[in-house]
């Protein structure tokens, strides 16, 4: 009796794996096209800096100044993250919305 079900259960999963194959190939192939957004100026220049922060030789500072230039880091990463302007949601936030509208429908 195990093996008519393990034999069934794989006749299931392989007649589903073989049309999603089939539809793979089908689709024709669009070329993105990569057009740079225009960066704003300071942007550009916390990047500037952060790039001559890790070509710096950091092996002549003592460890004041190293700390220093470990939060210079941290503010202009932070500052970084908080420039772009994606929308971000939480898995609290998600499950809430699905929720209502589950509700609501």
């Amino acid at each position: 009796m195990k093996k008519v079900t393990f034999y069934l259960m794989m006749m299931v999963l392989s007649l589903g794996v073989i049309p999603s194959q089939v539809f793979a190939a089908e689709k024709n192939p669009t070329s993105i096209s990569n057009t740079p957004k225009e960066v704003p100026a300071e942007v550009k220049v916390m990047l500037n800096r952060l790039e001559e922060i890790k070509a710096m030789d950091k092996s002549s500072l003592n460890s004041a100044e190293r700390k220093e230039l470990r939060k210079e880091v941290r503010t202009i990463k932070a500052d970084l993250k908080s420039s772009g302007n994606g929308v971000y949601l939480s898995i609290g936030a998600i499950i809430i919305i699905v929720l209502l509208l589950i509700l609501l429908l």
